[in-house]
């Protein structure tokens, strides 16, 4: 297969990819598919920086995937919530978590889950 024809065929998929490929874009995305979210509980989920998440937001919005709330009254409060695109996003996650279970097995990890303790191994002598 040619380059030329490989990047044609691609093409799509590249660009989806530049798109929603940050690592920090892809948490985001898929931690706003709970449903709308401040600003700090973005930050806690995600563990996210507040420079980081910040501009991540601020891509995704330019981008079309997530939509920005001012809430003006006391106290001010920013929510962010998936567009219809980003919603759009939601059987990909599920795809890309039924191929991590099936082919990453055990080093999926939760990011609920503490990691566990290194086992100590007995030396042999």
């Amino acid at each position: 297969m040619s380059g030329e024809r490989y990047s044609e065929e691609a093409c799509g998929v590249i660009e989806s990819i530049e798109q929603i490929g940050s690592q920090w874009r892809l948490i985001v995305l898929h931690d706003l598919q709970e449903g709308e979210k401040r600003f700090n509980e973005l930050k806690r989920s995600t563990g996210a920086s507040s420079r980081t998440l910040s501009r991540v937001l601020d891509d995704l919005q330019e981008t079309g995937f997530v939509d920005r709330r001012l809430e003006e009254d006391a106290p001010v409060a920013t929510y962010y919530s998936l567009t219809e695109k980003g919603c759009s996003l939601q059987p990909v996650f599920a795809e890309i978590e039924c191929w991590a279970s099936e082919w990453l097995g055990e080093s999926v990890v939760d990011p609920e889950t503490p990691p566990a303790e290194p086992e100590l191994s007995e030396s042999v002598e």
